[in-house]
């Protein structure tokens, strides 16, 4: 077997192990009492589907244009990626982070790292010499293919994962990282969209035969990333601000319901078991008190 054809066949069975590990775990999880919910296995199933179409039908074009090699690192490195973080829980990682592996996951997984990683990992991919050099090397391709899902993953943990975040990476700082996601990746889309010269000049012929112009496809691969970062920022400040929203409510239900049963209970602390989300535990146990 030669390595590219072992490179392929990594790349597409890997998808489907995973998926496996996931709903074995979820499986005796809910023998356990602690099921996951439906719509995080939901999630997690539908991010390994984009995963296995960003590789499967979408490597073929990937290999002829910059637009749909620009769509396949969209898929891997934002879409799939959110999608799997989302169906992610505590319980389903603690065997994962009963080892020395949990220090490592929490280290990268820190939002400052995670997102570092994530914007040098992106331009990396997208330099000239490398964006060409997975066109003659399988196994060079499936590698990036592979850092873009890890990097994208570690991306998302912050604001949508199971592990614990710094005290500091609160509601300010949730905006703030967003803008540093889309950042960089604008810059990028704007450099392609507008640039008068073709970065991928490998890509020229086959660009060529299949219709349009080599700097009409670099072009185009920039607008679909700048419109994809336009999307996904929209969707994420308007869930960072519905989240305010609702933790306000929660945390001044708390207050209120502590103030009427005669429990102490001061904001900052209020605050801090809703941003956890264990505000329904501290209303359990305001009432438990309260009976008692």
């Amino acid at each position: 077997m030669s390595v590219d054809t072992l490179a392929e066949l990594v790349g597409a069975v890997a998808p489907l192990l995973i998926a496996a590990a996931y709903l074995k775990r979820a499986q005796t999880l809910n023998r356990e009492g602690r099921g996951v919910p439906a719509w995080r296995q939901l999630s997690f199933g539908i991010g390994m589907v984009v995963v296995l179409i960003a590789v499967g039908p979408l490597e073929g074009k990937a290999g002829e244009l910059v637009l749909a090699h620009m769509g396949q690192h969209i898929l891997l490195a934002d879409v799939a990626t959110l999608l799997i973080v989302l169906g992610l829980t505590g319980p389903l990682m603690q065997p994962l982070l009963a080892n020395r592996l949990a220090h490592a996951l929490r280290f990268l997984t820190h939002p400052v790292v995670a997102i570092s990683l994530f914007t040098v990992n992106l331009f990396l991919w997208h330099s000239p010499p490398l964006y060409q050099a997975v066109l003659d090397s399988v196994p060079l391709h499936e590698a990036e293919h592979l850092s873009f899902i890890a990097t994208g993953i570690l991306l998302w943990m912050p604001l949508f994962g199971p592990l614990p975040k710094p005290a500091w990476f609160g509601k300010a700082a949730h905006v703030i990282y967003t803008v540093g996601i889309w950042l960089p990746a604008m810059v990028l889309a704007n450099v392609l969209m507008w640039s008068d010269s073709v970065f991928y000049p490998d890509y020229s012929a086959t660009a060529v035969a299949n219709g349009i112009e080599p700097i009409a496809d670099q072009s185009t691969a920039g607008a679909i990333l700048m419109g994809e970062c336009m999307l996904m920022a929209l969707a994420i400040f308007a869930w960072v601000f519905l989240r305010w929203a609702r933790e306000d409510v929660e945390r001044q239900e708390l207050l209120d319901l502590a103030y009427a049963e005669g429990v102490p209970l001061t904001p900052e602390r209020a605050a801090r078991a809703v941003a956890a989300g264990r505000g329904a535990a501290l209303r359990e146990r305001i009432e438990g008190r309260s009976s008692s």
